[in-house]
């Protein structure tokens, strides 16, 4: 099988082991099971931690694996920016303009909805957010209705929407900071990268400074997940080399993550009480994140597309058209994975608004899918032939028109 078409089937089945690992966890939450299994993922396991205190599956998955989650993250925003999609100054600004508007525009919808409510305020980022494998698992579904160019499209929307979800959880999720943990973080990052410049490109020392870094993060009140990005940053992308230690470690990785640790997150996170029906949907919460993932997501990226190619500030995606660009906007709204965790992390110690925020990141999520994929099922392909040559930026502006 070409390496291209196990590609295009490896994302497609691990979206789609996403999206079970989410039904079973709401199967689970909506079953007589349910108190057993939050009763085993609140199981200690004897092992304490800082900040933590008594180590859980719950906490050893989202504060422990997803630190590994964030480590890819890492090496692919490090190797995009550097030898990717993202290496040059033309190709970092649409999805830069893009990505900005599109975590700006659902977190002020949110604030607006929910009208200055105190207990509600840390929420606004959790709608900021787009779950890469659940949406390009969706576009995979789609074949040839997704043309190359909208799913680079999104990749590198989701690529710098991540670098600022990461940016976020370090700001604005973060309470007293132990400064001589986190200065002993920072060296050990100075000294993983003096590794790296001095020429060590065995994955070892790297991988133990890693785990060295989250104890520290975690020490330090930084959420500890922040050290996946941290470590990233130190290890050695190498393109010139036959071999490099970053591109090693992401294929490495890519597998374990994509098929073992997010479906796993999304098995004890997405799992909700769903008792209250459309009445749990309404409430000022659930509405502010739905409102943010499905309408301001879409508003603000196709909106900021727009305006930056009208204006010249960037190109449009080549062989792609309006529609279709639209398509790829509305699936920038499924948020899951990283809403999930932000959720999470904006109500500590109320599980009743942690709940809250669970049901609307899956309805926002779930409209934003099945919206986009109809969109993009339905649109005229854009054919590469001598009779259809516009160029994507005529191409794109002549829908307003149609």
């Amino acid at each position: 099988m070409p390496q291209n078409r196990r590609q295009q089937r490896s994302e497609r089945n691990a979206g789609l082991l996403l999206i079970a690992a989410a039904l079973v966890a709401l199967g689970l939450a909506n079953s007589p099971l349910a108190p057993a299994w939050h009763e085993l993922l609140d199981q200690p396991l004897g092992i304490r931690l800082p900040r933590i205190g008594m180590l859980t599956p719950h906490n050893a998955i989202a504060d422990g694996l997803m630190a590994v989650f964030f480590l890819l993250i890492g090496l692919e925003v490090k190797r995009e920016w550097f030898v990717g999609r993202l290496s040059t100054p033309a190709e970092r600004r649409l999805p830069i303009i893009a990505a900005a508007a599109g975590m700006a525009v659902p977190a002020l919808l949110y604030l607006l909805i929910v009208d200055g409510e105190p207990s509600l305020l840390r929420g606004w980022a959790i709608p900021s957010a787009t779950d890469i494998a659940f949406a390009i698992g969706v576009l995979a579904l789609l074949g040839r209705h997704a043309p190359p160019s909208i799913k680079l499209l999104l990749v590198t929307i989701a690529i710098v929407d991540d670098v600022g979800a990461v940016i976020i959880i370090a700001l604005a999720y973060t309470a007293d900071v132990n400064v001589v943990a986190l200065a002993a973080a920072l060296m050990l990052a100075a000294l993983l990268a003096a590794l790296g410049r001095a020429g060590v490109r065995r994955l070892s020392p790297f991988l133990a400074g890693f785990a060295g870094l989250w104890w520290l993060i975690l020490a330090s009140g930084i959420h500890p997940t922040i050290a996946g990005v941290l470590a990233a940053l130190t290890i050695p992308l190498g393109e010139a080399e036959a071999r490099s230690p970053l591109k090693r470690l992401e294929h490495r990785l890519h597998p374990w993550v994509m098929f073992g640790i997010v479906p796993l997150f999304g098995l004890v996170s997405a799992g909700v009480p769903l008792a209250g029906g459309v009445a749990a949907i309404v409430r000022p919460l659930p509405l502010a994140i739905i409102a943010g993932l499905f309408i301001g997501k879409q508003v603000g990226i196709y909106g900021a597309i727009r305006a930056a190619v009208r204006l010249r500030l960037a190109e449009a995606p080549a062989g792609a058209n309006g529609i279709q660009i639209y398509g790829a906007a509305l699936l920038c709204g499924i948020g899951f994975t990283m809403s999930l965790f932000i959720g999470a992390l904006a109500f500590p110690g109320q599980p009743q608004l942690v709940d809250q925020a669970r049901i609307g990141t899956l309805a926002g999520s779930l409209l934003s899918a099945i919206v986009g994929f109809a969109v993009l099922r339905l649109a005229r392909t854009t054919l590469a032939s001598a009779d259809d040559e516009e160029d994507a930026a005529e191409l794109f502006a002549s829908d307003a028109e149609d």
